[in-house]
C-alpha cells in the first residue's frame, strides 16, 4: 500500500536534548584526545567519556518514540527505513571517506597494518564502510579489529541501525508492559557487564576493561555481546520514558544544570584505585540505569530559556552527529604524531591536541553546512515527498 509521506511533517524538536547530544559529542572528542596519552581505561583523564555512547542511545530511543510512534498508521516500514537512512547514512559515508583520506597519515606503532596494506584493500574497506557493512577481524587493516578500520566511531551507528530495525519490526508494537519487561531484562545485561558477572562466559578476554561497558566495536563474540548489551537497555529505555510521559521540570537553567551533571558523569575519575574493580562497575551501572534517564527526563521537561541558550542548543544539536562521526580519523593522526614525538615539550602536545579539537569542530560544521544538510534535503525531496 502506498503511503503518502508528504503528510509526515517534522515535529518540534526537544532542543535541550539536542544540546545534551552536542555536549556529549564535545566530551567524546576530548576523551579520545586524552586517550592517546592514557595507560589504560583506569588511567584515562576524562575517565568515563565512553559512556557518552550509552547516553546517545538513550537519547535516540526517546527521540525515535517521539518522532515515529504516532505515525505508523500513515507510514510503512520502508518509509521509516528511508527516513533513518537519509538522516544517518550521508555522514556515515563522509566519515568513512575522511578516514580513507587520512589512513596512511595514521601510521602509528599501535597500527601495525597501515603501511602493509595496499591501496586496493583500503579502497575495498572504504566501499564496505560506506555501505555500513562491518568487517571481520580477518579484514582488519589497522590492527585494532574495528568494525570500520577507517573510522572507529562508526561502530555505534551500526548498532543504531540494529535498534531502528528492531523498533520497526517488533518493538513498536509492544505495549507499555511488554516494553517495560524488555527494558528490565536488558538492564540485567548491563549489570552483567558492569559487575563483571560474566553470565555467558564472554567477558574474560578483556581484563583491562573489566567492570566497564567499553566495547561493541568489533565482531568477536565478546564485542558483539557488549554491543548488544550497550544498545538494548538505553535505546529502549529512552523509548519507554517517552511512552510513559514522565518529565522532570527544572524551572530555571535546566539545560545548564543538566549539562554540568552530564559532563561530571562523563569526566569523573576512575573509582576504586588503579585496577578494574566493582566500585567503578557499580558507577557505570548506576549512571546508565538511573542517572542518564534522569537527565533525559529533566531535559524533556524543562523550559528552554534565553536567546543564547536556545542558540547554543541549536548549534550543539546540529553539530553533534557530524562531529561524532568525523572526528576519529583525526584522532588516529594525533596518535601517530604523539607516538613519533614522545619527547616533544608538553606545550607542543597540548597545542596539537587543542588544534585537532578545534579542527574537528570546524570540519564537522563545514560538513554539516556544505554536505549533510544539502544532501539530506535533496534525498528527502527525491525519495520522501510525493511528486
Amino acid at each position: 500500500m502506498h503511503t503518502d509521506t508528504t503528510a509526515l511533517s517534522s515535529k518540534p524538536r526537544f532542543e535541550i536534548l539536542d544540546g545534551f547530544r552536542g555536549v556529549a559529542a564535545m566530551i567524546v572528542v576530548a576523551f579520545h584526545l586524552f586517550e592517546t596519552y592514557s595507560a589504560g581505561p583506569c588511567h584515562q583523564i576524562l575517565n568515563h567519556g565512553y559512556l557518552a555512547v550509552d547516553f546517545f542511545f538513550l537519547l535516540s530511543g526517546f527521540v525515535i518514540g517521539y518522532a515515529y510512534d504516532d505515525r505508523w498508521n500513515r507510514m510503512s516500514r520502508w518509509d521509516f527505513y528511508k527516513r533513518r537512512l537519509i538522516r544517518l547514512q550521508p555522514m556515515v559515508i563522509l566519515g568513512t571517506l575522511i578516514g580513507a583520506f587520512w589512513y596512511y597519515f595514521g601510521d602509528a606503532p599501535a597500527f601495525q597494518y597501515v603501511m602493509q596494506t595496499p591501496w586496493w584493500k583500503v579502497l575495498l574497506i572504504t566501499v564496505l564502510g560506506c555501505l555500513m557493512i562491518p568487517t571481520p577481524p580477518s579484514m582488519d587493516i589497522r590492527g585494532w579489529q574495528e568494525i570500520n578500520s577507517l573510522n572507529g566511531a562508526a561502530w555505534s551507528l551500526m548498532w543504531e541501525y540494529v535498534a531502528n530495525i528492531l523498533y520497526a519490526v517488533v518493538i513498536r508494537r509492544f505495549n507499555k508492559i511488554a516494553l517495560t519487561v524488555t527494558v528490565a531484562l536488558s538492564a540485567l545485561l548491563t549489570i552483567d557487564i558492569c559487575c563483571n558477572i560474566d553470565a555467558f562466559g564472554l567477558l574474560a578476554t578483556r581484563p583491562e576493561a573489566a567492570y566497564t561497558v567499553i566495547g561493541g566495536f568489533g565482531l568477536s563474540p565478546s564485542q558483539i555481546y557488549i554491543g548488544i548489551a550497550r544498545l538494548l537497555f538505553p535505546f529502549f529505555c529512552g523509548l519507554l520514558l517517552y511512552r510513559l510521559g514522565l518529565r522532570i521540570r527544572i524551572p530555571r537553567r535546566g539545560f545548564l544544570w543538566c549539562s554540568l551533571l552530564l559532563a561530571l558523569l562523563l569526566c569523573i575519575p576512575h573509582i576504586g584505585g588503579d585496577t578494574p574493580n566493582m566500585a567503578d562497575g557499580l558507577y557505570n551501572a548506576v549512571t546508565i540505569l538511573l542517572l542518564f534517564p534522569i537527565i533525559v527526563l529533566a531535559g524533556a521537561g524543562s523550559p528552554l530559556e534565553g536567546k543564547r541558550t536556545v542558540a547554543a542548543c541549536k548549534f550543539l544539536g546540529a553539530i553533534s552527529y557530524p562531529l561524532y562521526i568525523t572526528h576519529y580519523p583525526m584522532i588516529y593522526v594525533q596518535m601517530n604524531w604523539a607516538a613519533r614525538h614522545p619527547d616533544a615539550p608538553l606545550g607542543t602536545h597540548i597545542w596539537v591536541a587543542v588544534s585537532i579539537f578545534v579542527a574537528a569542530i570546524a570540519v564537522a560544521y563545514a560538513c554539516l553546512k556544505v554536505y549533510d544538510l544539502p544532501v539530506r534535503q535533496w534525498l528527502s525531496d527525491r525519495f520522501l515527498h510525493k511528486k
